[in-house]
């Protein structure tokens, strides 16, 4: 038989190499990879929490608080900030996005383990010393192992860009919400003006007709007051809709449904400041703060590390080497002889080519 030294070296080579593997970061194996450093950089700019429900506890718990926050109350502007934050589910798919490229990376980081093969050949295989034939392959993936530096800079890139375009979405959806609030409001406060106009219009419309009745007043005169309250009327019509529309860009936005949207608004907007702060270099800090920048510069490093890959791997798709070994015994007792197969397999555009190369041993 086969010496028992030789059979455990080629069983074991592959264990060795796979027990080799580089330590993955801790960045990505948080459970929630990422959404740390994403809440971290919104709080400090727009002060407001913000919440990752990955599990159905999660969501029913922030169904909760969201409830609690706009069910028949007077909302504010920021609390629909922050119930949009919390509620929100497009901004949800994009702190999940991060997690995608957190467990991508992940798997960059990784080592691609050996393939290990053992068969048993032959009639009563199953029973000690009737076997016919026993061989086995050990199969590692070269190309996969000389592109991993590559690929692990780009599964890194695109985990800190899929950060950053998760911090890009909460300060835009924050700022889309304040800016749907103050319309809301604006436009409420629009519909309050032109009600009181109607009262007054209507006033001025039935003492037109009281006068038009004693003759104080002409026929022509009659009808401009009634125009003018026709008017009022269709465009306190058009207020009302135009503020059940900003409510509803506003009840979008937060993410609200069902009993949620029995929710208030205030009818007048907040008074201005009387004064405005003053910032220097105001154009230098839009310029270092753009997020969008940020994430268009490492979509440039992507793609460079990207071109180093593909120079490596548009024409070959598969490269690897395979050692083999093949014991064989003649029937009834007879001798025992080993032969070792070493190919070699190389894949261009995947059209595998196999070049064999075998010797004989007496064991």
């Amino acid at each position: 038989m086969m010496p028992i030294s030789k059979l455990a070296l080629i069983i074991g080579v592959p264990l060795v190499l796979g027990a080799c593997a580089t330590t993955v970061p801790d960045a990505y194996k948080e459970p929630k990879a990422g959404f740390t450093n994403v809440s971290n950089q919104t709080s400090i700019i727009i002060k407001k929490r913000t919440a990752f429900a990955e599990t159905q506890a999660e969501n029913a718990l922030l169904k909760k608080l969201v409830h609690g926050m706009v069910h028949r109350k007077t909302i504010s502007v920021d609390t629909a900030v922050q119930v949009a934050l919390l509620n929100n589910k497009g901004l949800q798919a994009s702190y999940a996005n991060v997690g995608l490229s957190a467990a991508d990376a992940w798997q960059q980081s990784t080592p691609e383990n050996p393939v290990v093969s053992i068969g048993v050949l032959g009639i009563g295989a199953a029973q000690l010393g009737a076997y016919r034939a026993i061989e086995g392959n050990i199969a590692k993936n070269i190309l996969s192992a000389k592109t991993r530096k590559q690929r692990v800079a780009v599964a890194d890139i695109n985990f800190r860009t899929a950060q950053l375009t998760a911090v890009n979405d909460t300060l835009t959806l924050a700022n889309q919400t304040r800016q749907a609030w103050i319309n809301a409001v604006a436009a409420f406060e629009v519909a309050g003006f032109l009600k009181r106009a109607r009262a007054t219009s209507d006033a001025g419309s039935e003492l037109a007709h009281k006068l038009g009745e004693t003759g104080a007043l002409n026929k022509a005169g009659q009808a401009r007051e009634q125009a003018f309250n026709a008017e009022v009327a269709g465009q306190l019509a058009q207020a009302h809709l135009n503020a059940a529309r900003a409510k509803e860009d506003l009840t979008k936005l937060m993410g609200l449904w069902g009993t949620e949207v029995n929710y208030y608004i205030p009818n007048y907007l907040p008074a201005l400041p009387r004064s405005v702060g003053k910032i220097a270099n105001i154009e230098g800090k839009a310029l270092r703060n753009r997020l969008d920048l940020q994430v268009a510069k490492l979509g440039l490093e992507a793609q460079a590390a990207a071109f180093g890959l593909t120079d490596q791997t548009q024409l070959l798709t598969d490269l690897e080497i395979i050692a083999g070994f093949e014991g064989e015994r003649e029937a009834e007792g007879g001798s025992y002889k080993t032969e070792n197969t070493p190919p070699g397999r190389i894949g261009v555009c995947d059209t595998y080519l196999r070049y064999w190369k075998s010797t004989n041993a007496q064991s």
